[in-house]
């Protein structure tokens, strides 16, 4: 009899290596005399028999399928292995472990946005976590036409009600339009609680939902760098700060040398600024007090009491500080 039923005998275990499965039907004709079942750590095992679930076992372990399993399955209890024949039962294997999955996506959203009529284009990156919460409802819905469901499966339902749902909660908690990313942790709270109701009616729960990244378009993109830059040179301590730290990040060299270097750099730079300032102050002091002559002042000089031009008035030529001129005579005192 023994060696009969080494023949016969056969071992119900998860064969699949594969990790993104979240459950697997063990798939055979018929289930024979002295074959075990393997459960592994983060197993359940459930017996179905004419498509109705008859038992699920837990405990990692294995187990002698007709002394340890098929007593406590209420359709097959009295059930008597023949020599020959086996029973034909349904084993399904479900995962028990978290699954992380990372999302994305698939289109640019347009979200309603002040002075743009065909909004704001934006895409969004995270991840989230999900596992088996309902083993009835999974085996109701999924498990009864597939042979495994994988965690790609579930990713693809999450997708197909994701945009309109990312859409909903940006408008709703997104109060800076270009920087959602303040936002993220409460737009993702919204997500996580709907899709963990949309997801649940397979038996699968959304454990957490994390938004990682937006992304905007690369016009948008350059318009908030330049703003980022003009509002740090705007700060000149914190340029200054922030161009010391760079300095002692630079890879090779000197780091302590680069930095006295542009320190020093930096304060001859403010010192020839702060001369020029103040040679323009100086010049425009001395202009205001000094009074401008006037054209009678500068074309005369003093000869005892008389005034003697420095030019003839009647042809212009220099005077010499004569009384006449020497090239048309004229008299000038």
């Amino acid at each position: 009899m023994g060696i009969f039923s080494s023949q016969f005998a056969n071992v119900v275990e998860w064969q699949e290596t594969r990790d993104d499965i979240i459950f697997w039907k063990w798939n055979n004709d018929e289930i024979k005399k002295g074959s075990r079942l393997v459960i592994r750590p983060g197993q359940d095992a459930i017996f179905m028999y004419n498509g109705k679930v008859e038992g699920v076992f837990e405990s990692e372990g294995s187990f002698d399928i007709e002394s340890e399993i098929i007593p406590f399955l209420s359709s097959l209890k009295g059930i008597k292995f023949g020599f020959n024949s086996g029973i034909r039962a349904e084993v399904l294997f479900v995962n028990t472990r978290e699954f992380t999955v990372k999302w994305g996506t698939k289109n640019a959203i347009s979200i309603p946005a002040p002075n743009l009529p065909g909004g704001m284009p934006i895409r969004a990156f995270g991840n989230f976590t999900c596992k088996v919460s309902d083993r009835d409802a999974l085996i109701d819905t999924v498990a009864g036409i597939k042979q495994m469901f994988t965690v790609d499966d579930v990713k693809e339902r999450v997708l197909a009600v994701l945009d309109q749902l990312l859409m909903k909660w940006i408008s709703k908690e997104g109060k800076d339009m270009f920087n959602l990313q303040a936002n993220a942790y409460d737009i993702a709270k919204g997500l996580k609680d709907e899709l963990d109701m949309e997801i649940y009616k397979i038996g699968i729960s959304i454990t957490s939902f994390s938004i990682q990244s937006f992304s905007y378009p690369p016009e948008i993109e350059a318009m908030q760098k330049k703003a980022a830059s003009h509002q740090m040179v705007g700060d000149m301590n914190r340029y200054q700060q922030m161009s010391m730290l760079d300095s002692m990040n630079q890879p090779g060299g000197n780091a302590g040398g680069n930095m006295a270097t542009q320190m020093a750099g930096m304060q001859v730079g403010m010192m020839m600024g702060q001369q020029m300032v103040d040679q323009m102050k100086g010049s425009v002091n001395s202009t205001q007090q000094t009074s401008i002559p006037t054209m009678q002042q500068t074309n005369s000089q003093p000869q005892g009491n008389n005034m003697i031009p420095r030019f003839c008035p009647n042809c212009g030529q220099p005077t010499n500080g004569a009384n006449f001129c020497g090239n048309c005579g004229n008299k000038l005192v």
